[in-house]
């Protein structure tokens, strides 16, 4: 498949190929390997990446949506060929696939799509002890941000309080065919050994999505919706802002309002 045939089947899906054999090794070594027999990578377009993977001690499982580079990867994968799925990643049960087992994820991400692909993880983290790959930089280093940083958000603290998150390198646009206007980050995702939440699992996700909803506010007026008890709006947490809040004092600011005497 041609550098020109590539770019048609794959410019509507916001995939950029890597061209760079050296990066390409470099993400499929971020993998340890721990915890996990079963890789699936996603969007594998021509299988620079996928080749690589092959190399490793673990079974290789790609999925990808554009028909004509499926059929270029069973053609010229043809140890992968039956574990190559035509599918659209955030559709379908990866269940049929992993039976409930656990495996990791990778790959270069379509830009248009890659937040989505990290809530799917979040849903599916039971079975995910780990997931690397390669974002837009400002998408993975929002990942990867400390409370204290302009970045910091949402995606921040929903994905570290169930990862471990590392940015690992920086990739230049120059080894994309066609070369995105951006930079591009790699990261890993280690899953916590304990990743439970002790508070409910939709409040926690609600207050850090109405907590930066309006970031600039602090959290006794971006939080009103919640109906607070005046006793717990006097709390010192409360005159803060969300970025100011660590993972763990959003988890604590959660279990406050659950135990709130205004909640039903």
């Amino acid at each position: 498949m041609s550098n020109n045939h590539q770019v048609k089947a794959k410019k509507h899906l916001g995939q950029h190929f890597l061209n760079d054999e050296n990066i390409a090794r470099d993400i499929a070594d971020t993998l340890t390997l721990e915890g996990y027999k079963q890789v699936l990578e996603i969007g594998p377009g021509t299988g620079v990446l996928t080749k690589y993977l092959l190399k490793k001690d673990i079974k290789t499982h790609v999925i990808e949506i554009d028909s004509e580079s499926v059929e270029f990867l069973k053609a010229n994968y043809l140890n992968l060929a039956n574990r190559v799925h035509e599918e659209d990643f955030l559709k379908y049960d990866l269940n049929h696939i992993f039976n409930n087992e656990p495996f990791a994820i990778i790959g270069n991400f379509p830009y248009n799509i890659s937040t989505q692909i990290v809530f799917k993880t979040l849903e599916m983290r039971e079975q995910i002890p780990e997931f690397a790959g390669m974002f837009q930089k400002e998408v993975a280093a929002r990942i990867c941000s400390k409370e204290g940083s302009k970045v910091y958000g949402i995606m921040s603290v929903l994905v570290q309080a169930f990862y471990d998150a590392e940015y690992l390198f920086t990739v230049p646009p120059t080894v994309f065919t066609p070369p995105p206007r951006v930079e591009s980050g790699v990261l890993i995702l280690k899953r916590k050994d304990d990743f439970s939440l002790p508070v409910d699992e939709k409040l926690f996700f609600r207050v850090v999505k109405t907590a930066f909803q309006q970031r600039r506010k602090t959290l006794r007026n971006s939080l009103k919706s919640f109906n607070l008890s005046d006793n717990l709006k006097a709390n010192v947490i409360f005159g803060k802002r969300p970025e100011q809040l660590s993972v763990d004092a959003f988890i604590e600011l959660t279990q406050r309002i659950e135990n709130d005497d205004n909640q039903d």
